[in-house]
Formats: structure tokens, sequence, C-alpha cells
């Protein structure tokens, strides 16, 4: 696999941690593209690579290209714009690693296989950290022969790799994952925000929901920076919002109600409308705390 040369669309801050890791497993990186110009010029500096202002140059020197965007409104301009990634992309393998409603995978999918190019999903549970040093939790949706092809390139992304089905079940399962997480980081949110209307010491409330029913990853990452109001990003509210979004659509799809995750989404929509969409999934402690959103 790493006879293949890598592209990769998208440079945030998951995307360009995507590159540095394969650069320092062996990796050549031929090929970048971002919306801002000058994010993929200093990146490329950083790591021998090549920055691109047009999508289909990016196909053009890459075999396999990674795509890390915010949304599908993102991803369809990548794919079918005017300057689109699917200019000259016979024989291209595209990994598209965004959460995103999984109709989309299905239609990149389709298109991908009119061009003679193959896609898949690569979707990710991890945060910035992981995606530096090779440690994503992996989800992949699309033909099974392509995901075996491609699947030590994968394993060199990450630490859990899981093969989950067809095109757009990857976005299913990720987003399910998401909403799950956005709920129990809403949750102790408010526990925490009442523990300390109540006078609790907090860092001992901690310490009982550790031990008990209510520990939780979330407890783990975000219970500190709730109580510090640390909310540097690793995992923002407004892709918050979109991921609840998603699973609500998918509840709706299947005539299934989901209070918890509209509750969620409401809190996260309004975290964002605040103007405070690019805090941590943390931030929405920010609704909880007392006094805090004045």
């Amino acid at each position: 696999m790493k006879n293949k040369t890598i592209g990769f669309v998208g440079l945030g801050r998951m995307g360009g941690n995507m590159a540095r890791c394969l650069v320092d497993k062996g990796y050549e990186v031929t090929a970048l593209y971002d919306i801002d110009e000058g994010v993929a010029t200093e990146l490329a500096a950083e790591i021998g690579s090549c920055a691109y202002g047009k999508l289909a140059d990016v196909t053009a020197h890459a075999d396999i290209i990674l795509t890390v965007v915010t949304n599908d409104k993102a991803m369809e301009a990548i794919f079918f714009g005017e300057d689109n990634l699917f200019t000259g992309a016979e024989g291209r393998t595209f990994i598209n690693c965004a959460t995103l409603t999984p109709a989309v995978h299905v239609q990149l999918e389709e298109a991908a296989a009119k061009v003679g190019a193959t896609c898949l999903e690569a979707c990710m549970a991890s945060s910035i950290p992981q995606a530096r040093n090779g440690e994503l939790f992996l989800m992949i949706g699309g033909e099974e022969a392509d995901f075996n092809a491609h699947k030590a390139l994968l394993d060199d992304l990450s630490k859990a790799l899981h093969y989950v089905g067809a095109a757009g079940k990857a976005s299913e399962v990720k987003a399910l994952v998401n909403m799950v997480m956005n709920i129990n980081t809403a949750a102790l949110a408010e526990g925490l925000g009442i523990g300390e209307a109540l006078g609790i010491d907090l860092k001992m409330l901690c310490d009982i929901f550790s031990q008990t029913g209510a520990n939780s990853r979330v407890l783990e990452t975000d219970a500190e920076d709730m109580i510090i109001r640390d909310h540097d990003c690793y995992f923002s509210a407004s892709h918050a919002a979109k991921d609840s979004g998603i699973a609500l659509a998918l509840a709706a799809a299947q005539g299934i109600d989901a209070p918890l995750a509209k509750a969620t989404f409401d809190q996260y929509t309004k975290l964002t409308e605040m103007g405070k969409g690019e805090l941590d999934k943390s931030g929405i402690a920010e609704l909880t705390f007392k006094g805090r959103d004045e």
C-alpha cells in the first residue's frame, strides 16, 4: 500500500493530522487541498508535499484521496462542483471520512463507479490526538473487497477498525455513536451544573459518578473541562448538533421518537446559535451551570 501516492482534501484538525501521521509512517503524501489555500501551503512545506488550488489536480497527482470535510454540502461541492475530484478519476480510490447523511455516501459510491473509481466511507469516532498518532476508531462502509484492498492503509490510521457493511451503513453507525455520546455529554453537564448549584464538591461528585452507574467515557474526557471552563476544541458543538440531527432523521425515517436526542440537538443548536459552535462539545456546560449563559 505504501507504493500508492496519497492526497488529502480538507486539512483541518483531523485531516491535517492524518496527513502528518501517514508521512511519519512512510507514505508518500503528494497532493493537498484546502478551501483555505494558506493552510494547504503551510502543511505542504511542513511535510514535503505539494499544495494545489484545484481539486482536479489532487486527483491527477494521487492514487488514493482522503477527504475530511465538514458536511453534506461541502462533500457535494468537492465531488460535483465545476472543479471536482471525479475529473480524471479512473482507477482512483476516495476514502471519505466526514460524518454525512448516509444517502450521500451511497450517491458517491454510485457516481464513482460511473467514472471507474472506488469510494469507501471511513467514519471516525476519535479526536485530534488519535488522528495524529494513527489511533483512530474507524467504521468502514462500501464494498468489502475494496475495504480489504485498502486495509493496510486503514490499519495505519487506526487502533480499531470495523467493516460494517455497504455504503451508508458506517454513517448510520457513526450517527448513533455520536447521538449517544452527545446525550451522555449533555447529561453530565446537567449533573455537574446542578451539583454546583447545590454546593456539592464537584471533584467528589465526579469520583462518585465514576464508581456508579453514572460512569462514562465522557466523564473521563469532559468533566474537568466543564468544571474549569476549558473548551478547547476536539469535537465541536456545531458538529455535535449536526450529528445529532442526522441521527434524529434516521430515527424519524423508521418511525421512532427520540426525545433525548432531540433535547440534546436543541441544546447544541442553541449553543451554536449563541456563536459558541466552535467550542468543544464540553461547552454545553455553558448552558447548564448557573450564570454562565448570561
